[in-house]
C-alpha cells in the first residue's frame, strides 16, 4: 500500500523523459522555426510542433559573443528554454535577425558612461553622477556586494540597486580626476 502510494506521488518514467527534454539542446533555424512579431510588439515562435505566443530572447554570452548562441524561452515564470540560435548572422533570415537583436537590445540596455562628474559614498551606498552615451544620469549603488564587476583589467559593468546596468568599456580612457572619483572600484 505505501509503495503504491509513492508511486502515484513520483513517476519515475516521467520525471526521467522530463530531464532528458530540459538537457536536449534544439538549435532553431530559418529551416525549422519561424518567429514574427505580435501586435503588442512582442515575438513569436512557430516551431515544427509547437505554437508560443510570446517568447523571449536571451543572450547565452552577452560580453562576448553578442550574436552566438541565442537561448529562445518560453515566457512564463519557468522560461524554460525552447532552443538555440547558434549564430543569429547565419542561421536566420535578417527580418528574424532584426527582430531578434531589438528584443535583446531591450532585455540588455547598457549605457556607456562617457564621463564621472561625481561619486559620493554614504551610509554604505555610493552615488554616481554620471553622462552616458544616451545623456546624464543619477544612479546609486549598494558599497558592498557586486555592484561593480570587472569584466576585464579595465572594463567595469556597474549595477544600480534598481538592477539598471552601466557600462564603462576602458577605464583608461577616463581623466586621472575621474579615476581618483571611481578609485574605490578600481
Amino acid at each position: 500500500m505505501e509503495q503504491d502510494l509513492y508511486a502515484e506521488e513520483f513517476d519515475l518514467e516521467q520525471m526521467e523523459a522530463e530531464t532528458e527534454a530540459m538537457l536536449a539542446l534544439n538549435y532553431l533555424d530559418r529551416n525549422n522555426s519561424t518567429f514574427r512579431r505580435t501586435p503588442g510588439g512582442f515575438v513569436s515562435l512557430d516551431t515544427e510542433d509547437k505554437h508560443y505566443a510570446r517568447v523571449q530572447v536571451f543572450r547565452t554570452f552577452p560580453f562576448t559573443g553578442k550574436n552566438l548562441y541565442i537561448s529562445i524561452r518560453e515566457a512564463d515564470e519557468k522560461a524554460r528554454e525552447i532552443g538555440i540560435i547558434h549564430d543569429l548572422d547565419q542561421d536566420v533570415d535578417e527580418e528574424t535577425r532584426q527582430m531578434l537583436t531589438e528584443q535583446m537590445e531591450l532585455r540588455y540596455f547598457t549605457p556607456i558612461i562617457k564621463k564621472v562628474k561625481n561619486v559620493k559614498e554614504e551610509y554604505g551606498f555610493a552615488y554616481f553622477d554620471v553622462v552616458t552615451d544616451h545623456g546624464p544620469c543619477r544612479f546609486a549603488i549598494h558599497m558592498s556586494g557586486n555592484a561593480v564587476v570587472h569584466l576585464t583589467d579595465t572594463r567595469l559593468l556597474i549595477t544600480d540597486l534598481d538592477e539598471n546596468r552601466f557600462e564603462i568599456p576602458d577605464t583608461r580612457k577616463l581623466s586621472n580626476k575621474e579615476l581618483k572619483k571611481i578609485g574605490l572600484f578600481l
